[in-house]
């Protein structure tokens, strides 16, 4: 595929109708250094991805019902084994995180956090291209202390998005895109 096809034909996989295999070796790298290519004013790379996989899946689960348990000291049992659940959806998990550098005399934290971002739709396109199934989730725990202290992350950095990863089970359903018309406009001053 040319990159307009890759761009314009890539769909979110449901996470959990994702499955082995994984990208792994030469796939893997593709992929990750396509996020090397995200614009980033200042040169600063405040991207890191942190592939988690097998075991750290469950370890992660544990430690976003630990932020669930710290956020909401009454949550029950099932709340808790559900938010443990959620990282054993697919395979892979390619957590996109921003490391800050605060008081950039150019580059305020959000510019930072618009670059990973970048990096991350990068991955998610590298990712189909090479036929791999992705899709991008947040929720709170992206923006919960604990949770970035458990994947080594200080306050100030950014979890911006869990990238869940693996090989397309069978074929979701197609969204249609609309026409790019419907949101543009030419502005004349």
């Amino acid at each position: 595929m040319n990159a307009l096809e890759v761009i314009n034909s890539r769909q979110s996989a449901r996470a959990v109708t994702l499955t082995e295999p994984v990208p792994s070796g030469d796939d893997l790298a593709d992929i990750l250094q396509a996020g090397m290519s995200a614009p980033d004013h200042g040169a600063i790379r405040p991207w890191r991805f942190k592939i988690i996989e097998g075991d750290a899946r469950g370890r992660l689960g544990d430690i976003m019902a630990e932020a669930l348990k710290l956020k909401d000291p009454q949550a029950d049992q099932a709340a808790l084994d559900n938010i443990r659940s959620k990282p054993l959806r697919s395979p892979m998990i390619v957590a996109v995180c921003a490391e800050i550098t605060e008081d950039h005399p150019k580059v305020p934290p959000i510019e930072q956090i618009v670059a990973t971002a970048c990096a991350g739709q990068n991955i998610l396109n590298a990712a189909h291209a090479k036929g791999y199934g992705a899709i991008m989730l947040s929720g709170w725990v992206a923006y919960d202390d604990h949770v970035k202290s458990g994947l080594g992350l200080e306050p100030k950095d950014a979890i911006v998005a869990f990238i869940y990863m693996g090989s397309i089970d069978g074929s979701g359903p197609v969204k249609e895109r609309p026409l790019h018309a419907q949101y543009t406009s030419t502005w004349t001053g």
